[in-house]
């Protein structure tokens, strides 16, 4: 029995050590805190945008295949990005098909996130969910995220910050790939989730955080074989 407890916990170290990491954390990425205005008041002009964007993902929710949609979009992972970005991109793109693309895409959005945290933590924004008692189109992710804050959406740093990266590996698919990345974050007020500023913050911050990661030498190499493998594939 200690042997197989051992051999679990060694298997754990090395799962450990062989994932992705960010590039950068919080404190080395863009502080959107001093480049993007504070939430909207509730008193404001920009609230009452933000209150009828709700009320229009609402409306979005009736339509059945939206609504999947939306549900789909809610997966924060590097997988399910690869799947909803391989369509426009005009080829999977996994681990195993493509695996500089990958690797470049999963270490991109990882280091990409980490601009959103002290914005985050900074406002501590209440979500439209939370704020008008209502329930989300995906109620298994409301209790942890009633806790996290609202401004701005770390689901749209996610799809834009890789619709950003892969229109670069493959420029003549950045319309395609550029609409899915900006449906995703829309996903996000359709599902109940977030503000429509919070979305468009969203957006900002993940530019300021492609910005950067392109003056980091060690995301420059991996972009440029992200590239390379692009060019090899899509010739074959």
């Amino acid at each position: 029995m200690k042997r197989v407890i051992l051999s679990f916990l060694i298997l754990g170290l090395c799962l450990t050590a062989t994932a992705q990491k960010p590039l950068l954390d919080s404190m080395q990425m863009p502080n959107a805190v001093y480049f993007l205005p504070a939430p909207p008041d509730t008193a404001s002009a920009r609230f009452q945008y933000d209150k009828a964007q709700y009320r229009w993902g609402l409306e979005q929710r009736k339509d059945s295949a939206r609504r999947a949609v939306a549900v789909s979009d809610a997966i924060w992972s590097v997988d399910n990005i690869c799947r909803v970005m391989s369509e426009p991109f005009g080829m999977t793109i996994s681990k195993e098909t493509t695996p500089a693309i990958y690797e470049m895409l999963s270490v991109g959005i990882m280091t990409a996130d980490q601009a959103g945290k002290r914005p985050k933590e900074h406002y501590m924004r209440t979500r439209p969910y939370v704020f008008f008692g209502e329930p989300t189109i995906v109620p298994g992710d409301e209790e942890e995220l009633s806790h996290n804050g609202s401004y701005p959406s770390g689901h749209t740093i996610l799809g834009w910050s890789a619709a950003l990266l892969l229109s670069e590996v493959n420029p003549d698919s950045a319309d395609a790939i550029m609409a899915v990345g900006y449906r995703f974050g829309q996903s996000r007020v359709i599902a109940g989730f977030h503000w429509q500023s919070d979305v468009d913050a969203g957006r900002l911050v993940a530019s300021a955080a492609v910005a950067r990661l392109h003056a980091d030498e060690r995301f420059l190499k991996l972009m440029a074989e992200a590239r390379k493998e692009a060019r090899r594939l899509f010739l074959h």
